[in-house]
């Protein structure tokens, strides 16, 4: 290996490190309590060297945040393919986008913390915009097959969406740790009606 491979290297390994710090800080105190000092006290260098790898702790954010789309939509993706009619791949990506938010907590509070992603922001993070396409494409294709194929797709992704995020959310404040099982009958019920009002099932 040449120096400049090492150095490469060393560069990508100490970047980890930091992620690694900063992820075990918001396992222990949530994502309130994570600070570019504390990084640095944890991992033991300095704080400028922490900025020569991220330009401040929203960078740190964003790769997180990167991170929990890409694993939500592996997630979706997984499930969809287990399914070849579109509501039916509607419905069980419902329930995978549930158990992501659930077990993958600290991922899920970064990524829609602040309500549902604006579409600026969508269309700025790679993997948000790819989360999103599988959604919008599922959809698309259950339209496709309806009775009614004028009907807004967009309009739909977004009722979609905020039955999810609203249901999750409701959950997330009334409750710590996993919801009661029944819980997920309103998520179906929801859903249910959801793809009942644009498909032929």
């Amino acid at each position: 290996m040449g120096i400049a491979e090492r150095k490469i290297r060393q560069r990508e390994e100490f970047r980890s490190s930091i992620l690694e710090a900063a992820w075990l800080q918001v396992l222990t105190d949530g994502w309130q309590s994570l600070s570019i000092r504390k990084i640095a006290d944890a991992i033991e260098y300095s704080i400028p060297v922490i900025y020569n790898h991220f330009e401040n702790k929203e960078a740190i954010l964003l790769e997180f945040t990167k991170e929990g789309f890409q694993k939500l939509a592996d997630a979706l993706v997984e499930v969809k393919n287990k399914h070849t009619k579109p509501s039916e791949q509607l419905e069980a990506m419902a329930h995978a986008y549930w158990d992501f938010a659930f077990e993958h907590k600290e991922y899920y509070q970064l990524m829609f913390g602040l309500g549902i992603p604006a579409c600026e922001m969508v269309n700025q993070i790679a993997e948000m915009k790819h989360m999103t396409g599988i959604m919008i494409t599922t959809i698309q294709e259950a339209i496709a097959l309806g009775d009614n194929t004028e009907i807004n797709y967009f309009l739909k992704y977004h009722t979609y969406l905020s039955i999810l995020h609203g249901l999750v959310s409701i959950e997330m404040i009334q409750k710590v740790g996993k919801p009661d099982p029944e819980k997920k009958l309103i998520l179906q019920d929801a859903i249910s009606g959801f793809i009942k009002s644009f498909t032929n099932n």
